[in-house]
């Protein structure tokens, strides 16, 4: 009842949306069929989407609910009143406490009509409260960051309770003992500090946690934005309870120690369900585990916010809206390629096609698209996959990856018999992506046929807000992006100082780099007559692409991110 109750209001917002003239039907569709696959509220649906401006969202809640709303940008929240509501409590009910006077504590929240919380919050704070209405999106950012430094504490807690109990705690693979084993495991620290680290990651915007048993240590690291940060060091008694609770968590044989195990484990957060993907791996002194988060609260699947320049957005939605023809998507692991991929089939998802996709594994849930997960072990390769979508009635076809001659053709053939196919490739930049599929065996007037566009990208750090600030670099620094002096001396370098919104990095988030190379008759030319990389890329540019180390040098005007990034992530 409650979730069609949440439906019902979800559907009230989005009618009074339409009437103030800020959603189309169509929008809203697409907004509730997103809230109905995350449970999410429409209003952060919305937002999430960039359908609507939050701001907007707030007036129209405030409104509708007769209650005043907030501009939270305006506060600085006082940690003393942040202890009021239980770090735990405010993650779940998405409620951040902003201010006291005298007896009455203001409160945000996300559904300010929750009187179940706000008697439960008056219980637990004894203020009367008064409640005002925030925006979802922004509201849950805060309380992520506000409370992060709480969830840490709760890890030294979790640690000085181990550490008081004494002893080791290990999960044993007797299918006799199962239910006291299960029991023990429940009662045992490792739980709690399991636990933490899954949402601690999630709150922090982790992409990977690793868990790595070492001589005479254990490392607990997350990646952040790109790079790896190491978070704690649990104490070695405390080795074989952790691998075994997560192999427990992930349905994963916790006997078998010798052979890499690969697994899925889900964690509720509130009204969140975040996904990991679990992969064990036997090292020296133990097991190496690596969760992969697949939190799709944090999947962005609006191409307009991913940074394209001007003409490189249009290439890329021109070749996307195309009824066939092939768009690849290349770059090194980790750099978006999938979540590139995943936003322009939610751009072309509508109930008029039939969208299939091959994926190794399965990254996201999208709703309305047919999801096939490839298991080469029993002959379901991308191939196979591909052949069968042929006798589906597609219109759209995307392929996890091309990575051989077979699935190359068939994908290939697809794209020139009507379909539109999407795919990956790991190669370096857009105009090597070409020769590499010639490479593979395809014919190069197929392939000059076929392929309608290539996106080459990377990811970048993105500079903190917090703490951005001007920066002067030296000369020998300048002279790695291979550029006129002149030139990038006019340029007003940016870089973060450290704060702690950043957690003293100076960088937060990340953006991408894209090179985005259309097929103009003329490259086409260039492709049947075997023209080399170089050439195929200076036609390119001369016809408007950017290259990676372009779009990296225009990202550094906008202030967006460093030098450093730009040369670490291109070549000159």
């Amino acid at each position: 009842m409650a979730t069609a109750a949440a439906t019902a209001t979800g559907e009230r917002l989005g009618q009074i949306l339409i009437e103030d003239g800020l959603l189309t039907r169509e929008q809203l569709a697409q907004a509730l069929a997103e809230q109905k696959a995350s449970k999410n509220r429409l209003g952060y649906v919305l937002v999430k989407l960039g359908l609507v401006q939050e701001i907007e969202i707030t007036k129209v809640l405030a409104r509708q609910y007769r209650m005043p709303a907030v501009d939270l940008s305006r506060f600085d929240v006082d940690a003393r009143i942040l202890k009021l509501i239980p770090p735990d409590l405010a993650l779940k009910s998405i409620v951040l406490p902003l201010k006291r006077e005298g007896r009455t504590l203001t409160v945000a929240m996300a559904d300010p009509t929750d009187l179940g919380l706000l008697e439960d919050l008056k219980f637990i704070t004894r203020y009367d409260l008064f409640p005002v209405i925030a925006g979802e999106y922004t509201l849950r950012s805060l309380i992520e960051k506000h409370y992060g430094s709480a969830q840490d504490q709760q890890f030294q807690d979790i640690l000085k309770e181990f550490d008081d109990q004494g002893g080791e705690v290990e999960v044993v693979a007797d299918e006799e003992d199962d239910a006291a084993t299960q029991a023990q495991i429940d009662d045992a620290p490792v739980v709690k500090l399991v636990e933490g680290i899954l949402k601690n990651a999630v709150m922090k915007g982790a992409s990977d946690i690793h868990i790595e048993p070492f001589e005479h240590e254990i490392r607990v690291r997350y990646r952040v934005d790109g790079a790896l940060l190491e978070i704690m060091k649990p104490p070695m008694k405390m080795k074989a309870a952790l691998t075994s609770r997560v192999k427990i968590l992930s349905h994963l044989n916790i006997a078998e120690r010798r052979v890499p195990q690969d697994g899925r484990l889900r964690l509720k957060m509130g009204s969140r369900v975040v996904d990991f993907r679990v992969s064990t791996l036997p090292v020296l002194f133990g097991e190496k585990i690596v969760l992969r988060i697949l939190d799709k609260g944090n999947l962005t699947l609006d191409l307009q916010k991913f940074g394209f320049e001007p003409k490189a957005e249009a290439d890329l939605m021109k070749a996307i809206l195309n009824p066939y023809g092939m768009v690849l998507v290349t770059g090194p692991t980790g750099s978006g390629k999938t979540t590139t991929l995943y936003s322009a089939l939610s751009r072309i998802n509508t109930s008029e096609v039939n969208i299939m996709t091959a994926e190794d594994p399965v990254e996201y849930n999208l709703m309305g698209i047919n999801q096939v997960l490839v298991r080469n072990e029993i002959g379901l390769t991308f191939a196979a996959a591909l052949k069968a979508f042929l006798r589906q009635d597609p219109n759209i076809i995307m392929i996890g990856e091309i990575r051989d001659l077979e699935t190359g053709g068939i994908a290939i053939k697809a794209a020139l018999t009507g379909h539109l196919v999407l795919s990956t490739l790991h190669t370096n930049d857009a105009p090597s992506t070409i020769t590499r599929m010639i490479d593979m065996g395809i014919e190069a007037f197929n392939v000059a046929s076929a392929v309608n566009l290539v996106v080459a990208q990377r990811l970048v750090r993105r500079i903190c807000k917090d703490c951005k600030a001007p920066h002067d670099y030296k000369n020998e620094e300048l002279a790695a992006l291979g550029t006129d002096f002149d030139e990038l001396r006019r340029i007003p370098f940016q870089k973060g100082k450290g704060c702690d919104a950043c957690g003293g990095l100076g960088y937060r988030g990340r953006a991408g780099l894209y090179e985005v190379m259309a097929m103009s008759p003329e490259l086409r030319r260039m492709v049947l007559r075997g023209a080399s990389v170089a050439e195929l890329r200076d036609q390119a540019v001369a016809e408007g692409m950017l290259t990676l180390r372009m779009d990296g040098m225009e990202k550094i005007r906008k202030g967006v991110t460093t030098l450093e990034e730009v040369v670490k992530e291109t070549a000159g």
